[in-house]
């Protein structure tokens, strides 16, 4: 186990010196993303590892193992995952999700299998996508900065406190396994997400111009809208200015007329005319 953790490690090392990430010259200036310049070189190192060790194994995967085989161990992590999921919507005050979650999780395991077949979606049951990150966010916590992770990929400081969390409340931790048989497991599940998201890459990198960029605005703006469940909060303009409304309800001025003379002014309604002296005018001498 040791000598296959020491290759792992040397081939990781080779890929990120291998070479560095085109920094731009504003990197950093971006507030939720105050670490770009590391984020940058990380998400090139994890582009070179996808690139020459995850997905051709994902798709070497594909190809060993028959669909059906590949359905059943999503299933089964899948169903691992909702034991998160209402965990998650418990701490968010979700009861009624929650129940939902768990009634997936006893249907699952034991009509399904342990969750090889989905029979709790055939009923009407819907997965719930709920984790630590979105139960902090749901609390208060801010964000953070951005934070690339090395080959996990975007994260802010709030989901990576998250993710550790999302490990240590996953069945395969908290099973009598030896530490050999978790890490297989964790590596099967690793194999199984990205060889789905094959064709999410391909349609990536056909889109992006800048793909850092790319992934970045769309992780932050993704992540904020599940922790509102899809209705987030309209978020204010840093840098607008305050709408000067002193002068808004007043009419144009008219322009003067052709002696120059300015035109007069318009009467208001409430001004009243002057009061009429209470003496007679007197008469004009003869």
């Amino acid at each position: 186990m040791r000598s296959v953790l020491s290759i792992v490690a040397l081939c990781l090392l080779t890929l990120l010196s291998a070479g560095c990430a085109t920094i731009p010259p504003d990197a950093g200036k971006n507030p939720a993303d105050p670490w770009e310049v590391y984020n940058r070189n990380v998400a090139e190192f994890n582009d070179r590892a996808d690139q020459y060790v995850l997905r051709p194994v994902a798709r070497g995967y594909i190809k060993v193992v028959p669909e059906p085989a590949r359905d059943c161990i999503g299933n089964v992590f899948r169903n691992f995952g909702d034991v998160g999921n209402a965990i998650n919507n418990l701490l968010q005050g979700k009861v009624a999700e929650a129940g939902s979650d768990i009634c997936r999780v006893a249907l699952n395991t034991t009509v399904g299998l342990l969750g090889c077949f989905d029979v709790a979606t055939r009923v009407g049951l819907t997965r719930s996508n709920e984790d630590f990150g979105q139960t902090f966010g749901r609390w208060g916590v801010a964000p953070g900065p951005y934070f690339v992770i090395p080959l996990l990929g975007p994260s802010t400081v709030r989901d990576s406190v998250g993710i550790v969390a999302n490990i240590y409340t996953d069945p395969i931790s908290f099973t009598n396994w030896s530490i050999g048989w978790q890490v297989t497991a964790w590596t099967l599940r690793f194999i199984d997400v990205r060889a789905g998201l094959l064709d999410a890459t391909a349609l990536l990198e056909g889109a992006a111009l800048d793909k850092y960029q790319f992934i970045r605005d769309g992780y932050l703006q993704r992540r904020r809208n599940l922790i509102y469940d899809g209705n987030p909060p309209q978020e204010k303009e840093p840098d607008e200015p305050p709408e000067d409304t002193s002068e808004k309800d007043s009419p144009p001025a008219k322009p003067p007329d052709a002696s120059g003379n300015s035109p007069p002014k318009a009467e208001s309604k409430d001004e009243k005319p002057p009061a009429q002296p209470d003496q007679p005018v007197p008469a004009p001498a003869r």
